[in-house]
């Protein structure tokens, strides 16, 4: 690909209030800021107040155009940069969401850029090359959002345990604590997901599926103790496991997420190995709303594709008159492919394609 890569100057702004990024895997825990500064640059730190960490200078995107970020710190030219670069693109991104591509020039001699590199641009007039970074394909990229050891795929090995006209392949174990965490710039907060622990979180989970507009879909009104071996029944199960979701340090809501090939969808459609599925619901009454739903459902949905670069396709089956829940699935990607009679609901199966959700949706 060819193209003009006349810069502008930057238009002088004002600095913006930090974004957050997380986890950033060069200091443990380190939470990193990043702020636009008044003369148009894009800075690091890793601490509120601290030394900066990284800067780029970023040139604004001229109507559907892409926009150029330079980078200034690191230079690049060590392997381990790329997860400093990775926040650099993603509060890039974050400050314009209507953007589709940013360009880093002088591509030459750094292979931190490497990991990025599915497409190069070249300028007619200094035969220089840049890197160009779509945003659907950036946001499929395990940098920043979720853990490494999330990220555990497995080989393709049939598994004996499950039901025996479908066997799955073997499922990685469930994981344990935080594996997903991101900055939410709509909402000002971070979100971050973790696995159910039965010992701590049964009491919560007690009350959540004991409120009316809960047990009314979820029918799991039950006690402490019916809900425990509920639980545990499902640590017992590589196809399922519980996730508390959280908004800032508030748990928010709980959702399931499941491998579909065995699940009990599975039988409704052609599934294949790596499809995924969940069911979700928002316990926290402070934050129920619009806004906050819709940006579980596409976490909840990056965070599935993230965990298996095999994964196509997330599934689901809610209620066919859910006209709700059937809203936000439409507005996530995710298509209406038919209606089917399970035992207990007159259900809908929706499907959400790897490739049209990062094409788009905005994260």
């Amino acid at each position: 690909m060819t193209l003009q890569m006349k810069i502008a100057p930057a238009e002088v702004a004002a600095p913006t209030a930090p974004s957050r990024h997380w986890p950033l895997r060069l200091d443990g825990e380190a939470v990193i800021e990043s702020r636009l500064q008044a003369d148009g640059s894009l800075e690091l730190t890793a601490q509120a107040g601290s030394a900066t960490i990284g800067r780029a200078g970023l040139r604004t995107p001229e109507g559907d155009g892409p926009g150029i970020l330079v980078i200034h710190r690191p230079d690049a030219t060590h392997p381990g940069d790329i997860h400093v670069i990775a926040i650099l693109v993603e509060a890039a991104f974050q400050l314009f969401p209507a953007m589709v591509a940013l360009h880093l020039p002088d591509v030459a001699g750094k292979p931190a850029l490497l990991p990025l590199t599915a497409q190069t641009v070249t300028d007619d007039a200094t035969s220089t090359s840049a890197v160009r970074i779509a945003r659907e394909h950036f946001y499929q990229l395990p940098l920043l959002w979720h853990r490494p050891e999330g990220l555990r795929a497995f080989p393709e090995i049939r598994s004996a345990i499950g039901p025996q006209d479908r066997l799955p392949p073997l499922r990685p174990p469930q994981p344990t604590g935080i594996f997903y965490r991101r900055w939410i710039p709509e909402l000002g907060t971070t979100l971050s997901m973790r696995a159910i622990d039965r010992r701590r979180d049964l009491k919560l989970f007690h009350g959540w599926m004991n409120q009316p507009r809960v047990a009314f879909f979820w029918e799991l009104a039950q006690s402490e103790a019916e809900l425990d071996r509920y639980l545990a029944e499902q640590e017992a199960d590589p196809h399922i496991f519980g996730v508390i979701g959280s908004l800032g340090d508030e748990p928010s809501g709980y959702f399931e997420f499941y491998w579909a090939k065995e699940d009990r969808l599975g039988p409704f459609y052609d599934a294949e190995d790596y499809d995924r599925g969940w069911h979700g619901l928002i316990g926290n009454s402070r934050h129920l709303g619009r806004a906050r739903t819709g940006t579980w459902f596409r976490s909840v949905t990056h965070s599935l594709f993230l965990d298996e670069p095999r994964t196509r396709r997330v599934v689901g089956e809610p209620r066919a008159s859910h006209q709700k829940m059937l809203s936000y699935c439409a507005q996530t990607a995710y298509d209406k492919v038919k209606e089917f009679d399970f035992p207990h609901k007159r259900a809908a199966l929706v499907c959400c394609q790897r490739e049209r959700f990062f094409r788009e949706v905005v994260l």
